[in-house]
């Protein structure tokens, strides 16, 4: 009795994990047979859990919508996880929903056994998260985009860039992406023809969403996280290099605190356009590589290396080096 109870916490958590699975997807994750899962879909039925089933070879489940669904289970993994999510949620980057997510650790709290809330709270009176900096984002609005998302419904909105310009933008949304309390939307620009990235709090929807669009080959999610944080990036600096240097690629993306494309060049070196706010962070950056490097084209660049290689010399020479 208790497999089979465990087997349908499991089952209930995979179907709310995705909208649509076939049978013989849940068979295998579960490691049962169809004839298992029907019998169990059949189980959360008489719970009062509205399971909708596809007919045909290509069949599956869906757990539908309802006012009756029932209260939520959670295991002992996903008890803790959703714990730990609300205690980083009421110092997060959302308008307005630190106290929300207090009352409801609160009431999570309160029906945990005695041995995972032990675990909660030790980590609720002994960790201390910082509070965010910066702008927040409207709930709704991170709601509306991720609705957006999944129904591949174009997004219409007006957008303050980091410069101040304005825009209108149409989009295809795909995907959001939360880097260092910060939430972006990661969509196709109808008007630029091309991938861009965009900053959930910088964005004020017009509704009504706008049609309906076939979704294109979407990219990796390494390749969607690498492209935020290389845009991220990029968007704040107001000085940008081309720079050569003397060591392989990889060696190069290895020393970088942040995603940046490095295109390989013959003989172990490689070139890339590192960027920063002044010509003299860059210096000190380029000093970070452990590699040889020529810089192209960039005589501001060039001028702080040298005050700050003349720097560098005095303090050898103050210190009684030779």
């Amino acid at each position: 009795m208790l497999e089979t109870s465990a087997r349908l916490l499991r089952l209930l958590s995979l179907l709310q994990a995705r909208r649509d699975w076939t049978s013989a997807e849940l068979a295998a994750r579960l490691g049962v047979t169809t004839r298992t899962i029907r019998n169990d879909v059949d189980r959360l039925r008489g719970l009062g859990y509205p399971v909708e089933a596809r007919p045909g070879v290509a069949g599956g489940y869906r757990l539908g919508t309802g006012a009756a669904l029932p209260p939520l289970l959670l295991d002992d993994e996903e008890a803790v996880a959703v714990a730990i999510g609300l205690r980083s949620a009421a110092n997060g980057s959302v308008t307005g929903i630190g106290e929300t997510s207090v009352r409801a650790l609160a009431k999570l709290q309160q029906v945990l056994p005695a041995r995972l809330r032990r675990r909660v709270g030790a980590l609720h009176a002994h960790a201390l998260p910082m509070p965010a900096r910066g702008p927040t984002v409207d709930p709704d609005v991170l709601t509306a985009i991720a609705c957006a998302c999944r129904d591949h419904d174009r997004l219409r909105f007006d957008y303050r860039a980091h410069s101040g310009v304005a825009s209108r933008r149409s989009v295809e949304p795909y995907r959001l992406v939360n880097d260092r309390q910060r939430w972006y939307l990661m969509a196709w620009d109808t008007d630029r023809d091309a991938w861009r990235t965009f900053r959930a709090d910088r964005i004020e929807l017009r509704p009504p969403p706008g049609p309906r669009f076939a979704p294109r080959a979407l990219p990796s999610d390494q390749e969607i996280a690498a492209q935020v944080a290389r845009g991220v990036g990029e968007a704040t600096w107001r000085y940008r290099a081309r720079v050569i240097v003397h060591a392989p690629a990889a060696h190069v993306r290895d020393r970088l605190p942040i995603p940046v494309e490095v295109e390989p060049l013959a003989g172990d070196r490689c070139v890339f356009e590192p960027g920063s706010d002044h010509p003299e962070m860059l210096a000190l950056y380029l000093g970070l590589l452990d590699a040889d490097f020529t810089v192209l084209g960039s005589p501001e660049l060039v001028a702080a290396l040298g005050q700050l290689a003349g720097r560098f010399q005095r303090a050898i020479d103050a210190s009684g080096g030779s």
